[in-house]
C-alpha cells in the first residue's frame, strides 16, 4: 500500500522545493516498479496556484476534502500573508486526519502559527529562523537543515527536501535504495569538490565520485581514501556514519547498481554487462546481482 504524501501550496511557491520532494519519489517507485509513494497537490480553496517562478499548478483537491498520511505545508515566498485565521484553522484541522505534519522551506510558519509546532524541535529557511524564534517561543527552534520530532518535519528548502526524502525513502526502504535513487541525481562529472546527493561531507563525497569513476575498473579500498583524501579508518569511519555501512558494501552496491542498468536499458550479454560492472566472473556478478535485488539479472530481463 503507497504512502500518501500531500502538498499544500499557496501562490509563489518555490517550484524547485517541490520538485525536489517529489522526484526522488517518483524514481523510488519507478526503481521499483512499485507504487511505494503517492502524491497529490492541494491547495485551500481548491484553485489552481502560481510558483514564485510563474509555473501553474491545478490542485487535486482542496484540502478540506483530502486525507493521507503526511501533509507537507508549502508557501516558501510571502509566507506571512498566508497566515491567516482560515489557513490556521484549516491546518488544525488537517491535523486531524494526517499523522504526520510537514513544514518545508518557511512552511513550518505556517503550522507554528497554527500551534501545530508547540514544544517540538523545529527549522525553518534560515533567513527566517531569527523571526521565527521570536513569533513563537513556545516552538524549540533549530539550526539544523532539516528535523523529524515525532509526528512534526521541517525543513529549511529545496536541497535539504531531497535530504529528507532521501533519508525518508532509505528510512522505510532500506540502504540499497536510497543509494539507488541518489545515483539517478548525481553528476558524473561533477568536479571532486561537490558531493553527491547522498553524501553530508566532502570526504564522502569524494570517495563516491572515485567508486563512480572506478566501476568497470575496480580501485582498492586504499585508493579510494587516497582520492577522498584521508586513511583508510578514517574513510571507513565516515562512510559508516553517513551511509550506515562500510564503503567496501557501499562501493559492491554501486558497482550493482550500474549492472542492473546495463540488465534494463541495453540488450548486451549478461557476461558483457559483469564485465562493465567491474566483474570477471559473470557467474560471481549473477551470485551478488541476485542477493541484492533477489533476481538474477536473466530474471529481471525477462520482467522489464
Amino acid at each position: 500500500m503507497s504512502e500518501i504524501i500531500d502538498f499544500l501550496l499557496f501562490d509563489r511557491f518555490s517550484a524547485l522545493c517541490l520538485a525536489n520532494s517529489v522526484e526522488p519519489l517518483r524514481a523510488a517507485n519507478d526503481l521499483t516498479g512499485k507504487r511505494l509513494y503517492s502524491w497529490r497537490f492541494l491547495t485551500l480553496d481548491g484553485k489552481t496556484v502560481r510558483s514564485s517562478s510563474g509555473m501553474q499548478v491545478t490542485a487535486d483537491e482542496r484540502l478540506t476534502d483530502a486525507r493521507g498520511d503526511m501533509l507537507v505545508s508549502l508557501p516558501s515566498y510571502e509566507y506571512r500573508s498566508h497566515a491567516t485565521p482560515d489557513c490556521r484553522r484549516a491546518l488544525a484541522a488537517a491535523a486531524r486526519r494526517y499523522p504526520v505534519m510537514a513544514g518545508f522551506d518557511t512552511g513550518a510558519w505556517l503550522l507554528a502559527h497554527a500551534g501545530l509546532l508547540d514544544g517540538f524541535r523545529a527549522t525553518i529557511h534560515w533567513e527566517e529562523l531569527g523571526a521565527f524564534e521570536e513569533a513563537f517561543p513556545e516552538v524549540e527552534a533549530v539550526r539544523e537543515r532539516h528535523v523529524t520530532d515525532h509526528s512534526r518535519i521541517t525543513c529549511t528548502g529545496a536541497l535539504a527536501a531531497f535530504d529528507l526524502t532521501l533519508d525518508r525513502i532509505g528510512a522505510a526502504h532500506g540502504a540499497a535504495l536510497r543509494l539507488e535513487v541518489a545515483m539517478l541525481f548525481m553528476a558524473p562529472g561533477a568536479a571532486p569538490s561537490v558531493a553527491p546527493p547522498i553524501a553530508k561531507s566532502r570526504t564522502v563525497g569524494r570517495a563516491l565520485s572515485a567508486m563512480r569513476a572506478s566501476i568497470e575498473e575496480p580501485v582498492s579500498l586504499p585508493e579510494i581514501a587516497r582520492r577522498a583524501g584521508c586513511t583508510l579508518r578514517e574513510l571507513e569511519q565516515r562512510v559508516r556514519t553517513e551511509l550506515g555501512e562500510p564503503p567496501s558494501a557501499i562501493y559492491r552496491r554501486i558497482r550493482l547498481i550500474s549492472a542492473r542498468k546495463g540488465v534494463l536499458e541495453t540488450n548486451l550479454p549478461i557476461a558483457e554487462v559483469a564485465l562493465r560492472a567491474g566483474y570477471e566472473n559473470a557467474s560471481a556478478m549473477t551470485r551478488a546481482f541476485k542477493n541484492e535485488f533477489s533476481a538474477t539479472p536473466q530474471q529481471m530481463r525477462a520482467g522489464r
